[in-house]
């Protein structure tokens, strides 16, 4: 078997392959396992949040770890993490960081199943034991935002989202495993990189290094690969819990009168075995995702009650600059990309290239001047940033609605944003 790729796999990809035949690639899903999306509704309007932005944000940073290496200030024992790894989202829940509710609003209700920790090692999980409610650096983000004038696509969709109106505030997270995750990507290429002499595989970029899925390598993988979605979907949660105590300290409401609900997390960088039809037949796949999302269209049996007539909520990044959509899952995704869609408006240039092009502090003071209040960890990781450095969120987005792989319900604009 040959495998041909351009330096690895392209972030947007998407590769299927069958459960007992096809392999399972770590390069293919991403090193940071689980990198998702998060959005929040809340009952505040622009009127309320715009005069406390930059309270709110600043708090934000102080409150929510950033930057590379961040640690979390949730100092967990090794067996709690252990439960982390296996439980995800609903070890959060049980521990007071979250509403019952909120397993509900998640993506495979916060847990991907067939999680082992025995199969993550140790200097994975020591990465991870630090790093549980941190947001990391990048393209990482939590964001305030509002529903944009005239930009609501969707009402009926929108409204079954928890979007009720135009200068409604949200807030959207964007991270994944951190550490935790790269590590188990690591160790999994280099086991794959061993391996593969021994199937006969033979790739063009060690990146793309891979094994049987039925395979014990690929066994195993797939087993740490879900401690680590399970980490990311739980670091995510952390992050929420932290963001709706902020709020109420600064609005002096709870959480609960502030209607902040989870509409959804949507996970990219991942793999699923999911059923879709191939030639006119039913088969069971293992479906990479790599900077793409799942787009499941209405009916699909793995939504959860309140979503079954609109279809799965999809969860589309932009830039710090230019904004944010909240998009709809469609039959024709399942037809024709495996239940997949973007993720994001993806990057025009490198980050060298928009540090050397950008310059973080003027555009840190530009972007106030336009009322979107930032803070981040280094002015160079803010340059990296900058809108210009992304496509068009707005093309990238009527593309896929045209096609009707996704539909767009909503548009969000900034207004205050955190960075590591």
């Amino acid at each position: 078997m040959v495998l041909l790729s351009f330096n690895g796999a392209p972030v947007g990809g998407v590769a299927a392959f069958d459960v007992e035949t096809g392999v399972i690639s770590p390069g293919t899903i991403g090193f940071d396992i689980n990198c998702g999306m998060r959005l929040l509704t809340t009952n505040l309007t622009i009127k309320e949040v715009r005069p406390k932005i930059k309270e709110l944000v600043n708090l934000l940073f102080k409150t929510v770890p950033t930057g590379v290496g961040a640690k979390g200030a949730l100092k967990l024992k090794k067996n709690e993490f252990i439960e982390v790894m296996d439980e995800g989202v609903q070890w959060c829940v049980d521990n007071g960081y979250g509403w019952k509710e909120d397993v509900k609003r998640i993506e495979e209700y916060g847990k991907i199943k067939g999680a082992n920790h025995e199969m993550v090692s140790q200097k994975a999980l020591e990465r991870g034991l630090i790093q549980l409610g941190t947001l990391g650096s990048g393209n990482h983000y939590l964001e305030i935002q509002e529903v944009r004038k005239g930009a609501i696509f969707d009402e009926e969709t929108a409204k079954e989202f928890g979007i009720t109106g135009e200068g409604q505030v949200v807030v959207m997270v964007h991270c994944g495993s951190r550490g935790f995750g790269h590590q188990v990507c690591t160790d999994y290429v280099r086991t794959f990189d061993a391996a593969m002499k021994k199937y006969g595989i033979t790739v063009n970029d060690r990146d793309l290094a891979c094994a049987p899925f039925a395979s014990e390598e690929g066994k195993k993988y797939y087993a740490a690969m879900a401690c680590a979605a399970n980490n990311a979907f739980a670091n995510r949660q952390l992050i929420i819990h932290n963001t709706r105590k902020v709020f109420e300290q600064i609005f002096g409401k709870t959480a609960e009168e502030m209607e902040m609900h989870i509409t959804y997390d949507v996970a990219h960088n991942i793999a699923k075995v999911e059923e879709h039809v191939v030639d006119g037949k039913k088969r069971k796949l293992i479906v990479h995702r790599k900077g793409s999302t799942r787009s499941l269209g209405p009916g699909h049996s793995e939504l959860i009650e309140k979503y079954k007539k609109t279809g799965q909520p999809v969860i589309v990044g932009g830039s710090m600059e230019t904004g944010s959509y909240l998009c709809v899952g469609t039959q024709k995704a399942m037809e024709e990309t495996f239940g997949s869609t973007m993720h994001g408006s993806g990057r025009t240039m490198s980050r060298t290239k928009a540090k050397s092009e950008f310059n973080g502090e003027k555009l840190q003071q530009d972007m106030e001047r336009r009322g979107i209040y930032v803070k981040a960890a280094s002015y160079s990781g803010l340059a990296e940033e900058a809108g210009a450095a992304y496509k068009n969120i707005s093309e990238v987005i009527e593309t896929m609605h045209n096609a009707g792989i996704s539909k767009k319900v909503v548009a969000l604009s900034p207004i205050g944003n955190i960075k590591g």
